[in-house]
């Protein structure tokens, strides 16, 4: 069976929710269609590439053929995200240090940023995002399409040119490898909250035993520069390497007008490091069990920050 998708979809059942073919049809579905490649690729820069060749495709699509514009269009979006995977597992091969995905970030307060891409009932972690990172790019599709956005088996075996059941197989394997990743959601939203407070209290403070309260004895702290700004070349593990590493960072780079800032990190409580004039320099994701951090992301990398709305500094 190939592997080649990036051939055009071949028509999906009549879906009565989906709407009447309009022109209007790729605008009405913008959004999700944007929320499945960026869970797909990680990068938002990647998923709006994949738009904009999915609307031309759109544009010189046989509307007459096609049923149901939604199943059509996530279709073309998951093959052509399918042919990126490949490439971009390649360059991220050779990307200085750890890779980690674009975060998505928002404001409690606030509307969403046009650059959150995802829809709130269907959030992806950005520790999710990483681990999804192992998987083959069938088995990433298949889960994706599956697990978040309830596609059924066997319109993805028809996007990914298999049977049913080798795509329930996919599906299977990719969760049997997210759960040995260890990412595991807090169950209590306000516990994971509560702890990424703490953090952040004993962050500003450059208060070691502070810092070690809320850490799990193993936390692993993951951080990405890209090569562009000063981040570790692999995972720092250890609550208290994690600990004396935070201290020292606090006691080298925070001046006065820094501040941490509270913040959605793709759905969950996150922190995001700023200047004096809001600009975001750093973000900042958590996974929590059983009140403590057992994960950090950092994302530093500047030109994954693009997206990032400026904190508002009170005077």
């Amino acid at each position: 069976m190939s592997d080649d998708l990036s051939a055009e979809p071949t028509d999906a059942a009549p879906d009565q929710a989906a709407g009447p073919v309009t022109d209007d049809a790729f605008e009405a579905n913008r959004r999700y269609l944007g929320s499945v490649a960026y869970r797909l690729l990680g990068s938002f820069t990647d998923a709006e590439d994949v738009l904009q060749e999915a609307w031309l495709r759109w544009r010189t699509a046989d509307r007459s053929r096609v049923a149901d514009p939604r199943a059509f269009l996530t279709t073309v979006v998951t093959r052509l995200c399918y042919d990126q995977l490949g490439s971009a597992r390649a360059r991220r091969e050779s990307y200085w240090g750890e890779w980690l995905p674009e975060p998505a970030v928002s404001y409690a307060d606030s509307p969403a940023s046009p650059a959150e891409l995802a829809e709130r009932g269907e959030s992806v972690s950005l520790a999710l995002l990483a681990v999804l990172e192992q998987l083959t790019p069938a088995e990433r599709a298949a889960f994706v399409l599956h697990d978040v956005f309830a596609v059924g088996f066997d319109e993805i075996a028809a996007t990914l040119e298999r049977t049913p059941e080798a795509t329930r197989q996919l599906a299977s394997r990719a969760r049997r490898r997210v759960k040995d990743g260890g990412r595991r959601a807090t169950a209590d939203p306000g516990e994971h909250r509560q702890a990424v407070q703490a953090f952040a209290a004993a962050t500003a403070r450059g208060d070691i035993e502070g810092l070690l309260a809320v850490l799990d004895p193993d936390v692993v702290w993951h951080s990405d520069g890209g090569g562009i700004v000063t981040a570790g070349a692999r995972p720092v593990v250890g609550a208290d390497k994690v600990s004396r590493m935070v201290a020292g960072l606090v006691a080298k780079w925070f001046t006065p007008g820094i501040g941490i800032a509270s913040a959605l990190v793709n759905g969950e409580p996150g922190l995001l490091w700023h200047d004096a004039d809001g600009s975001v320099g750093a973000v900042l994701a958590f996974t929590v069990t059983d009140g403590r951090i057992t994960e950090a992301f950092v994302v530093v990398n500047p030109e994954k920050l693009t997206r990032v709305t400026q904190v508002t500094v009170t005077p």
